[in-house]
């Protein structure tokens, strides 16, 4: 027997690969699937089953190419309704790969069509839940993302306290807890660093699988304080209901390399987006005027799916030299796959050329200080939890995630200031806000982190509405 989890920090999404006897399973697949075949050959493998613990939201699945490949059966659990050939599972139906067993246990409450795939060993002993988006290690899945009709998150939240104490809760503590996210993911609230526990290690520690609580009392904790989620979630649960073009397909359109001149008249033609995926310390020092700055460096995917509000619009790069391929597979995980180009030679071609150059104005965190002595205007655009755990005294939040609903804030006539936590989110809203025209905004280099280390007053939150 192997299992093994594929983890993609990126999107904080775990995959996983089972083999026994020279038959494999997949469980919740990336769009790209050639290292799921790849393990296959080398295992002298046949893929027989792609499980599929639900619709996804932050991530297009690689379930319908895997299936194409391989002539692998996809499998859903109950209720699940799809436009491409799958395979429904009954509550409790067992498939077998090789000497193993898998059931398809119905979990619904993080959406209806939610199940856990129960692996049991060559003796026939529970040994492993693969607990999609249903259980996460500290955490369970938020419940309002398949609000639908007349059904609330309130009654999704119901379902899954039902699910949790009688079909999961209900296993021996020795089974080990596979889940589909980790921390940062925006499929839980306070989802852990781990990526692997036990059941019993959870009942001890999980908040939401506390012996005591009630119902009611688990609908109000996880249904309180969910921020709304990213624009594009819902695309990506219809792509992954109706289909989606190859991953190859998606290649052979993007990586087109372009000339300096080709670029502008692409750019120009198509209305593109022009997307800086460099490091931000090279972003700062110069890039393409009216670029938007979102790195390669940090959790990419995620930040293209909360920034760029229309997933059908064309984009073209700016990259690293030979990070074109890559850039274009980890947009096409959250389905931007309207890549139609990249700047040949990269930034150093634009630079070499006649076009002007545009620059983000950057100073360290010391500086910041005197301008807080001469009271400067300073915005926080951490997420809301980082800002209420530490913030500048007087500073108010404009959350990254929710810039575009706070643009009436920034001052158009005078100096003002950003940080994050360590400046990769900080350059990625100035980015933004030079784009949109507003010139005068300043980074502080190196965020939070560094602010802390000035004699610059911190405190407690006073939020600010938009």
């Amino acid at each position: 027997m192997k299992i093994e989890q594929i983890y993609t920090k990126c999107l904080s999404q775990g995959a996983y690969y089972i083999e026994s006897k020279g038959e494999a399973a997949i469980i919740d697949p990336l769009r790209e699937v050639q290292p799921y075949l790849d393990k296959a050959v080398k295992d002298e493998a046949k893929i027989k089953y792609i499980f599929e613990t639900h619709f996804h939201a932050d991530f297009v699945s690689g379930h319908i190419t895997l299936a194409e490949k391989t002539n692998a059966k996809i499998v859903y659990g109950p209720t699940a309704k799809t436009n491409f050939d799958a395979y429904i599972a009954k509550d409790k139906e067992s498939f077998f790969v090789g000497d193993l067993e898998i059931v398809a246990i119905h979990t619904p409450g993080h959406t209806m069509e939610s199940t856990i795939y129960l692996l049991k060993d060559e003796s026939g002993k529970d040994y492993a839940i693969f607990s999609g988006d249903t259980l996460f290690i500290g955490d369970v899945g938020r419940p309002d993302l398949a609000q639908k009709g007349d059904v609330t998150k309130e009654d999704l939240a119901g379902h899954l306290y039902d699910s949790l104490r009688n079909k999961i809760m209900i296993l021996n503590d020795d089974v080990i807890v596979y889940p589909a996210h980790g921390a940062g993911s925006a499929c839980g609230k306070n989802l852990s660093k781990e990526t692997v526990s036990t059941i019993g290690n959870q009942k001890k520690t999980n908040y939401a699988l506390r012996a005591s609580m009630t119902r009611k009392e688990f609908i109000k904790e996880v249904t309180d304080g969910l921020l709304p989620p990213p624009d594009y979630f819902p695309l990506n649960v219809k792509l992954n209901k109706e289909g989606y073009e190859s991953i190859d397909t998606i290649l052979e359109k993007g990586t087109k390399s372009l000339s300096v001149e080709e670029f502008v008249a692409k750019t120009d033609k198509y209305k593109a987006l022009i997307l800086d995926v460099r490091h931000q310390s090279e972003f700062i020092k110069g890039f393409v005027p009216k670029s938007i700055f979102i790195g390669l460096n940090g959790t990419f995917a995620p930040w293209v799916g909360a920034l760029i509000k229309d997933i059908h619009q064309p984009i073209i790069l700016v990259t690293p030299a030979g990070k074109e391929e890559e850039t274009i597979t980890r947009l096409a995980r959250v389905g931007f796959d309207n890549v139609i180009g990249y700047l040949e030679g990269g930034f150093e071609s634009w630079k070499n050329s006649d076009k002007n150059i545009d620059t983000l104005k950057s100073i360290p965190a010391e500086e910041l200080e005197v301008e807080i002595n001469n009271k400067a205007i300073v915005f926080d655009v951490r997420k809301p939890g980082e800002y209420e755990n530490e913030h500048i005294k007087d500073v108010k939040n404009t959350p990254l995630d929710y810039l575009n609903d706070y643009l009436s804030v920034f001052p158009q006539d005078k100096n003002f200031f950003i940080h994050c936590a360590g400046g990769y989110r900080s350059v990625i809203a100035a980015s933004i806000l030079k784009a949109k025209g507003l010139h005068n905004v300043i980074d502080i280099a190196g965020g939070f982190g560094a602010i802390r280390k000035t004699n610059i007053k911190t405190t407690t939150p006073v939020c600010l509405s938009s």
